[in-house]
């Protein structure tokens, strides 16, 4: 009989995990997407779309659908769905492992915040032009700075309010040039990110260094505890442990 792996991802590092774990005899895999994404990339697999009702209905997929194992693959700030996955697993009675990359290590040009809220009360003190590179979901925090202008990057196009200034539609990763060259040719004076890790995005931090750029870097959201590891090979010999 083969054992049921359900991924719940949307990152990068789930879609080189579904792709992988499919090549290991006794498994089969489930990759489960949020679906906030309108251009998700392609996985290996079955794939599943959208919410599971939170806790309750995520324990109850796993039930019903004979999940042996699960990773959760999400992004790191998707603090709600990894919340749910950790109490889901214990209802369901399954183990449960946590992909995360591993954070941004602060650098001298970073002004920690613990919240979009917290950037945003920042800026006005700060910078007249600003590059978001939040995503799309959390722009309503921003709308009110009427007085300032952003450069909001996402791959979507954004949904309800938003601030001022201009949208910039591209998927990472991207290069040291890409970055510097958007900075410089949108005269932009400070930087927020939230510290999402990974390589993809990271040249805006190289950028924002060479240029003597500020960024306002929003801080991880507390996760629930139990094993963990920081890249796909580490998964895969969790997974091993179980076939």
């Amino acid at each position: 009989m083969k054992k049921r792996l359900l991924i719940l991802g949307g990152t990068t590092e789930a879609k080189e995990l579904a792709a992988r774990a499919i090549e290991i005899a006794n498994i089969e895999v489930i990759s489960s997407l949020a679906g906030r994404t309108q251009t998700a990339i392609p996985l290996s697999g079955t794939v599943r779309v959208g919410g599971f009702g939170g806790e309750v209905g995520l324990a109850h997929y796993l039930q019903e659908q004979s999940i042996d194992l699960l990773i959760d693959a999400t992004h790191p700030f998707a603090a709600q769905i990894s919340w749910n996955a950790a109490a889901a697993a214990d209802r369901a009675a399954i183990p449960r492992l946590m992909l995360s990359r591993p954070a941004w290590k602060p650098e001298s040009n970073w002004i920690e915040v613990e919240s979009n809220e917290a950037a945003a009360k920042l800026l006005p003190d700060l910078a007249q032009r600003v590059f978001l590179t939040i995503g799309r979901q959390e722009l309503a925090a921003f709308a009110h700075l009427q007085q300032l202008w952003f450069l909001m990057r996402m791959i979507d196009p954004p949904t309800g309010l938003i601030p001022p200034g201009e949208v910039l539609l591209a998927r990472g990763p991207f290069t040291l040039e890409q970055e510097r060259s958007w900075m410089q040719h949108y005269h932009i004076a400070a930087i927020v990110s939230k510290n999402s890790g990974g390589d993809a995005t990271a040249a805006k931090l190289v950028a924002a260094r060479e240029l003597d750029l500020p960024i306002v870097m929003v801080k991880r959201p507390a996760m629930p505890t139990g094993e963990r590891v920081t890249d796909v090979k580490d998964a895969l010999l969790w997974i091993a442990r179980f076939v």
